[in-house]
């Protein structure tokens, strides 16, 4: 007779808060499924308000009212028929020290890459994503960027860990097309001269459908390998409350999902949803749409990696 907390059938509320109840894993060198989460549990960039470093935690949690679902609605295949996912936990570092942080984080991903892996990053403030672009440019070449946020994040004027800063810094370091790169939802200050991304801004990006936004992303991106990066400030905060800057006039969660079942087919290499911060959220709002964005990017690396 199996144990009682063997049961396939577990409790939305029970424990073993892996993201969607995958498997766990703790040694990252000798890792055999297709897609690996890694927490981030970092904030030491922001500029706003903290507590994005519970944002992993937090989508775990949340991710357990979508493990349910054998097909994930209105997908018309069971995901994990498809490929094999585990959680390798929450990334480890000194209290306080975002050096370390930023050269292991990379180093980590590397090795991960370096064994065919993907990554799914769980953050964690959007810093996170240099270093994770850092690897990924090691065994990927230079990549698009598909960047759903409030702000560009291209700001100069930061300091070495500023969370506004790192999609100045890649395009510098020769990561990352700004030609082939493009921004979604942008609704904040910045430098249009010179700037390079293309920009559907968050006004556009409301009155646009979602199949409009994914055709030009797709035209933007082309054949590139392409690293997509969700800070989920993307959505209005009446969707997502829980985050660091929050802004008005963002995109509802209904049109953020039609945008991403829109994009089947790009090339995708890696992926993040960052920036929940669980103390400012209400009702798990902000949790719960960020583990649900990062299952649909789920299916879309399956899409392109695991036809059928």
């Amino acid at each position: 007779m199996k144990p009682l907390f063997d049961h396939p059938d577990h409790s939305l509320y029970s424990n073993g808060m892996t993201f969607l109840r995958q498997p766990m894993v703790r040694d990252i060198n000798n890792i055999e499924t297709d897609v690996v989460v890694l927490g981030l549990p970092f904030d030491m960039a922001t500029s706003g308000r903290p507590g994005a470093r519970l944002g992993p935690d937090a989508i775990r949690r949340a991710s357990t009212n979508l493990a349910w679902e054998d097909k994930k609605f209105p997908w018309k295949f069971s995901l994990f028929d498809r490929i094999s996912v585990s959680d390798a936990g929450d990334f480890t570092y000194p209290c306080g020290n975002a050096e370390y942080f930023t050269a292991k984080l990379e180093e980590a991903a590397d090795k991960l890459l370096a064994q065919g892996k993907a990554i799914l990053s769980l953050g964690g403030d959007h810093f996170v994503t240099l270093p994770l672009l850092r690897a990924h440019h090691k065994h990927h070449g230079k990549m698009a960027l598909v960047h759903f946020d409030a702000h560009t994040d291209t700001y100069s004027n930061g300091s070495s860990y500023d969370h506004g800063t790192m999609f100045y810094h890649a395009p510098k370091e020769g990561i990352i097309s700004v030609e082939h790169s493009i921004q979604i939802g942008i609704r904040t200050e910045y430098t249009e001269e010179g700037h390079g991304f293309a920009v559907i801004n968050g006004m556009e990006g409301n009155d646009l459908t979602g199949a409009e936004i994914a055709e030009q992303i797709k035209a933007r991106v082309g054949d590139l390998p392409v690293y997509l990066t969700f800070d989920i400030d993307c959505l209005d905060p009446a969707f997502a409350p829980g985050t660091g800057t929050p802004v008005c006039g963002g995109l509802t969660s209904d049109k953020v999902l039609k945008i991403l079942r829109a994009l089947q087919g790009i090339n995708l290499i890696g992926m993040d949803v960052v920036e929940v911060s669980p103390a400012y959220d209400q009702s798990e709002l902000t949790s719960i749409a960020a583990a649900t964005i990062a299952h649909e990017v789920l299916h879309l690396w399956a899409i392109k990696h695991k036809p059928e």
